[in-house]
């Protein structure tokens, strides 16, 4: 019997029905390795907020969910709540790990200075770490610097996003699983089917509603199109939620350009619109590489994505996407203006570009490489 106990900070909820659930892409994730494991415990944060649409519920029996208390933020008050939530946190580790076969630490994360330390020094159990953000991240901050140091001095695998000239031998690129084989199939299909007309194009945007992600980079850069290039537009659709959700509203209301703000929505729907939708513009300024990128590309839904971290490994700029050199309204509008000119035979090839690499963001190439290069 092959037991696994995840750590992270993944948000979880308790919905009407008392039901748990929690962010629909690592859930789903972790659904799917049921096929690798017998049982999986996932320690993870319990918020008692509303719950989002996204959010999912494990699919298995033999997915525990152990909650923690939710701690984490940016203001002093939050990082002395992670400090004085440590032991208890170590604690419970402890118990779960007494009785597992392996385990996985998802960072980086604000736990992650203390727990990356504790299973580094005090425990032997086999295991791997998953940095799922910006491995090549130039001003990152002080406490993912020091996770990142902490993971290249130590032994155990960790595994990364991109492939880097000075990485560590026990540093893994893998990418982060998104897809079913039938979803690629299906995506094959849309992708091979997809047509584009001046006039009837859609763009979308899905993340956070912060500056960080470039929102209001993408609106900007609307504004600044002609007239004429206005109309060739037909619908912007903007998936997520945050704070700032109202001043982005409030900045689309002299844009000329049908801007459609989705909230948060289920994994169903933003592939939905993936499907009818003909660009992803996505201007953050750090990523490690998005799941949502691969979904689009899936699709036929063409990436127009910073050149940062990983991505350009996989998006090849004017090949199956356009990559940002400069993260700024100017090269937003050039790469808006390259797509609204793309002429049909320009489209299609891009869509049918690179379409191999997709088949790497599939939980069943995901779920082989654990079981081939991880734990045995």
């Amino acid at each position: 019997m092959k037991v696994l106990t995840i750590i992270s900070h993944t948000e979880h909820y308790k919905n009407a029905n008392g039901t748990i659930v929690g962010l629909g892409s690592t859930v789903t994730e972790i659904n799917h390795l049921v096929s690798v494991f017998d049982e999986i415990r996932h320690i993870a944060m319990l918020h008692d907020v509303e719950v989002p649409p996204s959010a999912l519920p494990y699919t298995s029996d033999k997915i525990k969910f152990i909650p923690i208390e939710a701690v984490g933020g940016s203001s002093f008050t939050d990082k002395f709540a992670i400090v004085k939530q440590a032991p208890k946190v170590i604690k419970t580790i402890k118990y779960h790990l007494k009785d597992s076969d392996y385990f996985q630490f998802r960072a980086p994360t604000g736990i992650g200075v203390f727990v990356i330390p504790y299973l580094t020094v005090f425990s032997s159990k086999p295991g791997w770490f998953k940095y799922a953000g910006n491995w090549n991240q130039k001003q990152a901050p002080l406490a993912y610097r020091f996770q990142k140091w902490v993971l290249k001095q130590q032994s155990r695998t960790v595994t990364i996003n991109g492939q880097w000239p000075d990485q560590p031998k026990h540093c893994l690129t893998f990418e982060n699983p998104c897809l079913t084989m039938e979803e690629v199939h299906n995506g094959n299909l849309i992708a091979q089917n997809k047509t584009i007309t001046k006039g009837t194009i859609s763009l979308c945007f899905v993340g956070r509603l912060e500056p960080e992600k470039g929102l209001d980079l993408f609106i900007k850069a609307l504004k600044h199109l002609t007239a004429e290039e206005k109309t060739m537009i037909q619908q912007v659709d903007v998936v997520g939620d945050g704070k700032r959700k109202d001043i982005y509203k409030k900045m689309t209301d002299d844009l000329e350009v049908d801007v459609v703000f989705h909230g948060f929505v289920s994994r169903e729907d933003v592939h939905r619109i993936y499907k009818s939708t003909h660009a992803i513009v996505l201007p953050s300024a750090s990523e490690g590489f998005p799941k949502v990128i691969a979904e689009a590309l899936n699709f036929g839904c063409i990436p127009v994505v910073s050149n940062v971290s990983g991505i350009s490994h996989y998006v090849k700029h004017q090949q199956n996407g356009f990559l940002l050199d400069t993260i700024s309204v100017e090269s937003i509008v050039s790469a808006l203006k390259s797509i609204i000119s793309l002429s049909p035979e320009d489209h299609i090839a891009m869509l049918t570009s690179h379409r191999d690499t997709i088949k790497k963001f599939t939980f069943s190439h995901y779920n082989n490489r654990i079981q081939n290069e991880l734990i045995n």
